[in-house]
């Protein structure tokens, strides 16, 4: 129990570093270009700009999980992401431009998503004599609390200095991780073979998405969790221009935002820990919450009510986010894994760039309230189609 607390304890951490910088990165770039053009519309389109990327890859990263060893992909994971946040910044000294800041997101999310899938093929094998549950909630504890505190540490960093020292931050939060996962490595000689050894790349992605077709429970899920990531994108999206614009608050407000939103999303996420829900409650429960919260973030007339509804969105996601991945590894065998869990997260979250690029197509912030409201809305049809008994599955 001591040796899988101490494994626990190094790879957890590592992953916090990593999670934690690249939140660094997704919270600086709408910031800066909105700061820059006082544009809702193009801090809209940076933000798919940044997170199209990522989500593209998924697949790929899928199968390359299952294909070689996710421990040297996650080496080349963050290590490649300390070095493109490097370059970038000496080709901004050069040559200047905002490009610069979205393209070392962009470059770093793929790098990110690599990391992401390698660690979830890792998970079931590292703490086999575990309960796969609990180390979901611990993994999910890690990520929830990296999104609602990297824009926060970003912001209170970014209100005494510049965008670049950021992303120097970010730099060293990578190298950090990859130092904790070097010594986990030394003192947990756990050997992860790759289940996959086919050298197609059609092979894979066809039994993917027979899984997804044919396995009972997969097209429900990935139709849900696409539904509240429109909620969840469009709120990540407009959330710095909406406080420093609508509401005309300070970056110290913004960095309030995060605080409470971090502290709401822990509270959540402990009494979900604690309690006896089953999955499916959990899931039926996280939705609502999105839902409410997002509606209340689309009416709200003040910064304060806007804060309630924001941090409703981040920590019922992060409970809906338990919800899905604990289903999502009960249906899909272990052995196909990665490349079935690569497609799945590649519809589940083609929503959120999809939300970016909707408020680019806004020309104010008040369009924007709008935008969310009419979101939530779809997401409410969404879920009360999927609730009709064709689709049920048993989850609990």
């Amino acid at each position: 129990m001591l040796r899988l607390r101490q494994a626990s304890s190094l790879f957890f951490s590592s992953m916090f570093a990593a999670r934690l910088a690249d939140q660094f990165l997704l919270f600086v770039v709408p910031l800066v270009v909105y700061q820059t053009t006082q544009s809702v519309s193009l801090s809209g389109m940076a933000y798919a700009a940044e997170t199209l990327p990522r989500v593209l890859f998924y697949p790929v990263c899928g199968v390359l999980a299952d294909r070689y060893s996710p421990l040297r992909l996650m080496q080349i994971s963050q290590i490649g992401r300390a070095v493109v946040c490097v370059l970038g910044l000496i080709g901004f000294a050069l040559f200047g431009g905002l490009g610069w800041v979205v393209g070392i997101s962009a470059l770093c999310g793929l790098l990110t998503t690599q990391g992401f899938m390698a660690r979830e093929v890792m998970l079931p094998q590292i703490f086999a004599e575990a309960r796969f549950e609990k180390i979901q909630s611990i993994s999910q504890s890690v990520n929830q609390t990296s999104i609602v505190t990297g824009p926060l540490l970003a912001a209170s960093l970014f209100a005494i200095t510049d965008w670049q020292t950021v992303v120097v931050v970010a730099a060293i939060l990578f190298v950090l991780a990859e130092v904790a996962m070097l010594i986990w490595r030394r003192g947990n000689r756990i050997s992860i073979v790759p289940s996959d050894d086919n050298p197609s790349w059609i092979v894979p992605v066809k039994t993917a998405l027979s899984h997804v077709v044919h396995l009972p429970g997969l097209k429900r899920v990935i139709a849900l969790t696409a539904s509240v990531n429109l909620i969840f994108g469009v709120t990540l999206a407009t959330s710095a221009a909406m406080v420093t614009g609508l509401y005309a608050q300070s970056e110290e407000h913004y960095a309030l935002l995060q605080t409470v939103g971090a502290a709401f999303t822990i509270v959540v996420l402990m009494l979900v820990g604690a309690s006896r829900l089953s999955v499916g409650r959990i899931g039926v429960i996280s939705f609502f919450g999105v839902f409410a919260g997002g509606v209340v973030t689309a009416i709200s007339p003040d910064f304060w009510l806007y804060m309630v509804g924001f941090s409703v969105v981040l920590a019922f996601d992060g409970m809906f986010n338990i919800y899905i991945r604990t289903v999502r590894q009960r249906i899909i065998p272990a052995k196909d894994y990665g490349k079935t869990t690569g497609v799945i997260i590649l519809f589940n979250n083609m929503t959120q760039p999809l939300s970016g690029l909707l408020v680019g197509l806004s020309s104010s912030l008040a369009q924007t309230s709008w935008l969310t409201l009419v979101l939530c809305f779809v997401m409410a049809a969404a879920g009360i189609l999927l609730s009709l008994p064709r689709f049920r599955v048993r989850t609990s």
